[in-house]
């Protein structure tokens, strides 16, 4: 037994050095393998001793040692279990706040659409101060992207006698291209689309759409125009 406990103490020491990377719960794990690792060890060294001097370890000995490597493997396990329980909870809460924020968007869109809605009919309602004759109830225009500008427009009329107003939509943008101010009007009589942008109501017309701008060119103002008959009715600006 004296041989047998000084081979024991021969055996060096084996130093485990946690990766700093790594999580703790990757760091436990890797900890309890290394020290089933090492049980093995010890209990190979301690059969190969018992071999060597004629004494071999006790069933009860043996059975010791398997419970304990069973056990750390168990713990390993669960360690391992909880890790990939932690992992998907990160990315649960990961996703769940991605949704969050988008419903946010939506939402955010959808109540600036309402309040847009919400002014329209208002303009609607008649008052005793209403404005006689045709006007522009509501104007409101929207640089995107790539060249693109969106835009609204509430055409009304009101007063006693109303009857059906025929005439077209002009838009005309201010933009700065080389430096310079330049006008364009939509539609463009020059390309043929006179006429692309046509009035016909009673009381009220909403027209809605989409122009594009010249490449590397910014907009300054756009101007809705009501025209009848080639001479301008209303007009109203927003700048941009």
């Amino acid at each position: 037994m004296k041989k047998l406990w000084s081979r024991k103490k021969s055996i060096p020491a084996i130093r485990l050095v946690p990766a700093s990377h790594r999580p703790w719960l990757d760091r436990a794990a890797l900890g309890l393998i290394a020290g089933g690792v090492l049980a093995i060890f010890f209990f190979s060294t301690y059969h190969s001793a018992g071999s060597a001097s004629g004494n071999t370890p006790s069933k009860e000995q043996i059975t010791q040692l398997k419970q304990q490597v069973k056990q750390l493997s168990n713990e390993r396990e669960q360690l391992s279990d909880t890790s990939n329980s932690a992992e998907s909870k990160l990315n649960i809460e990961l996703s769940t706040q991605k949704q969050l924020a988008d419903q946010v968007k939506v939402l955010t869109q959808e109540n600036n659409k309402l309040k847009e809605d919400l002014a329209f009919f208002e303009n609607l309602i008649p008052s005793s101060q209403a404005q006689e004759g045709v006007r522009i109830g509501g104007f409101k225009a929207n640089a995107g992207s790539h060249s693109q500008l969106q835009y609204r427009v509430l055409v009304m009329q009101g007063g006693k006698g109303v009857r059906d107003f025929v005439g077209e939509l002009q838009l005309v943008a201010t933009v700065v291209q080389a430096g310079k101010n330049v006008t364009i009007t939509y539609p463009d009589a020059k390309e043929g689309e006179t006429g692309k942008l046509k009035l016909s109501f009673r009381y009220y017309q909403r027209i809605e759409g989409t122009l594009t701008l010249p490449e590397g060119s910014s907009i300054k103002t756009l101007q809705a125009r009501i025209m009848d008959k080639g001479r301008i009715r209303t007009f109203q600006s927003v700048n941009l």
